[in-house]
């Protein structure tokens, strides 16, 4: 399948940390024929080095700041495209529906846990404590929520996901 370069809506993808808004998006992106952008990897570019240097060296408000910047710019620049964003981008902007469809990967805190082994937590600098995390994904939640033009349960495989997503949109 070709690219169309019709430039088609952006589709927006929230949700937790381990809810598959890379797997699915990267997915979905084929899928619809869309490009895929991952705005954590798109901050590690610009900033060159990785989220858990920048917490650790800049801490997590310098970091949000970084988010609130990358909303702005794909809001204004960035088409046909599926973004996955970073879990704390919908408590940060408001601007996601700005920026395209947004989607809201709903799973339970311990689907995501059952998902996500030590070695991916390591470099997640918010899943380092598994009680802060679900406390974290409670508050986020109702954020998510009231953020989403769709919720889809992502729990499901991913191809699934894709499947209920396109229905969805289209």
């Amino acid at each position: 399948m070709g690219i169309s370069y019709r430039c088609p809506d952006n589709i927006v993808l929230i949700g937790f940390m381990g809810s598959g808004k890379s797997t699915v998006g990267r997915l979905l992106a084929r899928e619809s024929g869309r490009y895929f952008l991952d705005a954590d990897t798109l901050i590690e570019s610009q900033q060159g080095r990785a989220i858990p240097e920048i917490f650790e060296k800049e801490g997590e408000e310098y970091f949000r700041a970084l988010e609130r910047e990358s909303a702005e710019w794909m809001a204004a620049c960035v088409r046909g495209t599926v973004i996955s964003t970073g879990g704390g981008m919908p408590i940060v902007t408001e601007r996601l529906r700005d920026m395209g469809r947004v989607v809201y990967l709903e799973i339970a805190f311990e689907k995501i846990v059952e998902r996500i082994d030590s070695a991916q937590r390591s470099r997640r600098p918010l899943f380092s404590d598994l009680e802060k995390a679900e406390e974290l994904f409670e508050r986020r939640r109702k954020i998510y929520e009231s953020r989403a033009d769709i919720t889809v349960d992502a729990s499901a495989p991913a191809e699934r996901v894709v499947e209920e997503i396109l229905k969805r949109v289209s």
